[in-house]
């Protein structure tokens, strides 16, 4: 008697696990620093991410797709973030290699991604990005520039919260 106990349960926020991979042929033979990668990295450790896989990779769809494998079902990572490759040139084959081990995409997501970067510049409509499901784990191709990365970013961290969540498996209403 006398304690006023909420009826609400606090929900504590949960930590989710991230992978980030750097496709970028110059930086995976040191001739250029992996600054798109650095910043997902403070990024997402600044929102709460524990970052359990980082990697810098050559542009090449086999590569890519070991690590986005390695990520999704051995270390289980709940995020896996790409840098890089998602342009027009020949050398740029991240969407090929996200698409090629996906379940199921989510579209909305790189559609909110251009969406957000259109109001800015006009060529990024020329990005190829996709994001999609395997497993548990949700995957985002980013552009490989600082800017592209923390403007991306930016655009859709807040909403992507629910989206772990409910690839999770946990209760949520998206609507």
């Amino acid at each position: 008697m006398g304690k006023n106990k909420s009826s609400k349960k606090e929900k504590t926020k949960r930590i989710f696990t991230a992978g980030i991979i750097t496709a970028s042929d110059l930086s995976a033979t040191g001739e250029q620093e992996d600054e798109s990668g650095k910043i997902l990295d403070y990024m997402l450790k600044d929102r709460g991410f524990e970052i359990k896989y980082y990697i810098v990779i050559p542009g090449e769809v086999d590569r890519i797709q070991e690590a986005l494998v390695l990520l999704c079902d051995d270390i289980k990572a709940d995020l896996v973030i790409t840098t890089g490759g998602i342009g027009l040139s020949k050398r740029d084959v991240t969407p090929e290699a996200t698409l090629g081990v996906i379940d199921k995409e989510a579209s909305g997501i790189s559609e909110a991604i251009r969406y957000y970067g259109l109001q800015k510049d006009p060529n990024v409509m020329l990005t190829r990005g996709v994001s999609g499901i395997r497993r548990n784990t949700l995957i985002i191709n980013l552009p490989g520039s600082v800017r592209g990365v923390r403007e991306s970013f930016e655009s859709i961290i807040d909403t992507i919260y629910h989206g772990l969540e409910a690839v999770a498996g946990e209760n949520i209403a998206l609507n």
